[in-house]
């Protein structure tokens, strides 16, 4: 089968990215206003993009009428945030912060979550989260719709600052099972860490032994 995205809508272009691209990570970010109200919602669509410096990036689609979401608008006003891993513990709590609450409400007080102040940024972090990394705003990009109707906003921000829950931590690594991290995959489902596997990569040598055997 063979889907043409241009002569689709975007809601059936979003159903056949959602279910083919995953596990996706969630990245559960928390922003503050001018005003000093924090905001904290939930977003999938977010990946590492570099690593000297650490730097995530976190794209926030527009609102149906064009306008920036809370979280890319908070970011844009402090040029800070923290993105915090989504886990078993407290996904449902962050599921709760995906609710549309108006802009004057705080999610986290809103839900139940604790905030704790951050160390390097002034947005706050959320105690129940066992991975927080500070960020500071770095770039963003405006992508899809029109240039005067953009459908989205890439965020990207530089990690100032990890905070991993001291079990997880070991010489450098994480250790995934203690952290069991939650992804989100098609439609209203989750997906937790199942089997694993690991592989070597064979080097250019190995590879070509490999070939003749």
């Amino acid at each position: 089968m063979q889907i043409d995205p241009k002569k689709q809508m975007k809601k059936e272009n979003y159903k056949l990215l959602i279910g083919s691209v995953l596990p996706r990570p969630i990245a559960f970010v928390s922003s503050m206003n001018e005003q000093g109200t924090v905001n904290a919602a939930p977003f999938s669509f977010y990946n590492v993009v570099s690593v000297d410096p650490p730097m995530l990036s976190v794209t926030v689609n527009r609102k149906p009428d064009g306008t920036r979401k809370d979280t890319a608008r908070n970011i844009l006003e402090t040029k800070e945030f923290v993105v915090h891993v989504v886990d078993t513990d407290n996904v449902e709590k962050v599921n709760q912060c995906a609710t549309d609450f108006p802009a004057e409400i705080s999610e986290p007080e809103a839900v139940g979550l604790d905030l704790v102040p951050s160390q390097k940024i002034s947005v706050p972090r959320i105690a129940q989260s066992k991975i927080q990394m500070e960020c500071r705003f770095h770039t963003v990009l405006s992508v899809g719709g029109t240039e005067e109707k953009p459908n989205a906003d890439l965020m990207i921000g530089e990690v100032v600052l990890f905070h991993i829950q001291d079990d997880l931590y070991e010489k450098g690594r994480i250790h995934t099972d203690k952290l069991n991290p939650v992804g989100r995959l098609a439609g209203l489902a989750y997906g937790k860490v199942g089997e694993t596997f690991s592989m070597s990569r064979p080097s250019y040598e190995e590879w070509k032994q490999q070939r003749k055997s």
